[in-house]
């Protein structure tokens, strides 16, 4: 049986313990105000971009452009956007179930955004192309050279399919692991709902529903869609990465949460031990009290 003595370290460990999380529990809540406000604004941007497109893909053959096309080659590229720290729950554990419980093809290659899918992987022994180390918050002008090198691959012939896996942000307590095919774009969800909420679940509907809104395009047409294309892309594999800083820090902010909650009941607990090794302790000694007082009598 511990000693009181032993108790009171404990106690004290488990009280520096809970200052901790709470303090990160704080800071987590702060970024992740930050990260709501950039993930939901980005959306606005991405759905009016696609509704761009589905204007130009009316007026346009969209097999004239490779990136409605299967790429040239037999590989299956896949960018995974995890955290590049721990203390957030399952955040990374689930992406990863999700991802290797997805057909990827028989020949995958991968491309990191964040240093704790980088290290998964490598444990797991997987062909890692390239890992970007990108700060946080997330800018834009960041994640062009990520964008870049997998549009040049795919159009180089390198790979079949371009792959995103990330956790996909619902609401603070609701995060949704998601892999979505970034290349070639399919024509029946492009004109679906894009803004990442559901996304996988079959909500997204077909690109010939609804009125197509009339555009005024110069200098023609195919132009402006061989230049807004690539754009899509790049801003579409931004909101993955807003969506995915997001769910990083509201799942710390619940992970920490959880864990000062822990700490206040442990020290509950060890309190009430505590108290009854020391009134256990009064009543032995009075015990012993009495019994000498009784002897010398």
């Amino acid at each position: 049986m511990p000693s009181t003595r032993d108790i009171r370290r404990r106690i004290k460990s488990v009280k520096n313990t809970a200052q901790i999380t709470k303090a990160m529990q704080m800071v987590a809540a702060a970024k992740m105000k930050k990260a709501q406000d950039a993930a939901t604004q980005g959306r606005a941007y991405v759905d009016l971009l696609n509704k761009v497109l589905v204007s130009l893909k009316a007026r346009v053959e969209e097999t004239i452009h490779p990136y409605f096309n299967e790429g040239a080659g037999s590989k299956t590229l896949v960018i995974l956007i995890s955290s590049d720290k721990g203390l957030c729950g399952a955040f990374n554990t689930n992406l990863m179930k999700k991802l290797f419980t997805s057909d990827l093809g028989s020949d995958t290659e991968f491309i990191t955004i964040g240093r704790k899918g980088s290290q998964s992987l490598a444990r797991l022994r997987k062909n890692l192309s390239a890992d970007f180390p990108l700060k946080d918050p997330a800018k834009f002008l960041d994640l062009r050279p990520v964008a870049k090198l997998l549009q040049d691959k795919f159009l180089g012939g390198e790979y079949n399919k371009v792959l995103v896996a990330f956790n996909n942000f619902i609401n603070t307590a609701t995060v949704s692991p998601t892999v979505e095919q970034l290349l070639p774009i399919n024509p029946v969800t492009l004109g679906g709902k894009r803004a990442f909420e559901g996304m996988g679940q079959g909500e997204a509907a077909d690109a010939t529903q609804g009125p197509v809104l009339e555009y005024a395009f110069e200098p023609s047409t195919a132009e402006v869609f061989a230049q807004v294309l690539p754009q899509y892309v790049s801003n579409t594999l931004f909101q993955m990465l807003l969506e995915s800083r997001a769910s990083e820090h509201s799942s710390r902010m619940v992970a920490m949460k959880n864990a000062t909650d822990n700490a206040k009941q442990m020290l509950k607990d060890l309190s009430l031990e505590y108290n009854k090794l020391r009134q256990a302790a009064i009543t032995n000694e009075l015990l012993e009290i009495t019994t000498a007082k009784m002897a010398l009598e």
